[in-house]
């Protein structure tokens, strides 16, 4: 099982997928962990240079640093994308500062799992705002480049709750449809300036938050699994390559789920 220390050796490039982004530069958001953290590398092995998007600035420095030491280009934007005003901030200084931008990953997400009756509003509006709002206000601000410039790839990473639902997660479920629904709309708007909007649906991916529950409810997830396993960060991370590829660029308003066959 993969951890987040596995995290930088697996996502370099393995000989399945390959891309020339060389003189590109990609915005990752959720970049100091996890399936951001895979994403950012994977987008900068492969020649992005990546602006890395999270709360922490303390472990996007440690991300940009490692991305910097296998000859990568990296650079930390601390942000809290639950605050609507520095978004727009954020994505005017890495166009500034890195000369522009055309990769948009909608990776930051929250979890506030918790049965119906019991959810508060605390719960459900952290989550939407979190995982709906800040991508519909990344890509509001991220469109204005891009169109300019006449090219652009938007990948939002939504997930199979949002297509399926899950008990416990109402909120959560809910954003990642929203964010599913917000994908296919704007994707509509922008195919006309040669801007793809896609998404990557993750089933259940080896992570800290999975290995939290323990060997025997594990067990039973991969019972459930076609594949008899969890996914891996990076397996997440060149899905997203391969949709950010110039090459995809008659691929948009659609949704690719990665999930070892789950939800069929």
């Amino acid at each position: 099982m993969a951890d987040a220390g596995d995290v930088t050796k697996k996502t370099q490039p393995t000989g399945r997928i390959k891309v020339d982004l060389s003189g590109q530069v990609a915005l990752v958001t959720g970049a100091s962990q996890g399936l951001g953290r895979a994403i950012a590398e994977t987008l900068a092995a492969n020649g992005a240079t990546v602006a890395l998007v999270a709360r922490s600035a303390d472990k996007l420095a440690e991300v940009a640093s490692g991305i910097r030491a296998a000859g990568g280009a990296a650079e930390a934007f601390p942000c809290d994308v639950q605050l609507g005003e520095a978004i727009q901030q954020v994505v005017d200084a890495v166009v500034e500062k890195l000369g522009g931008l055309d990769i948009l990953v909608n990776n930051a997400g929250v979890t506030r799992d918790t049965l119906l009756p019991r959810m508060s509003d605390e719960e459900w509006d952290t989550v939407v705002t979190t995982n709906l709002r800040g991508p519909f206000l990344f890509m509001r601000a991220a469109s204005r480049p891009m169109m300019q410039k006449r090219y652009g790839r938007i990948i939002n990473v939504a997930s199979v709750s949002g297509l399926i639902g899950n008990a416990g997660q109402a909120n959560y479920s809910a954003s990642k449809a929203g964010l599913v629904g917000l994908t296919k709309t704007v994707a509509k708007e922008l195919a006309g300036r040669k801007i793809t909007v896609n998404a990557v649906a993750p089933g259940f991916i080896a992570s800290d938050m999975t290995a939290a529950l323990g060997d025997v409810l594990l067990d039973e997830v991969k019972k459930r699994v076609p594949a008899k396993r969890l996914g891996e960060a990076s397996e997440i991370a060149e899905a997203v390559l391969f949709l950010a590829a110039p090459s995809s660029g008659y691929i948009t308003a659609q949704t690719i789920v990665v999930d070892g066959g789950l939800i069929g």
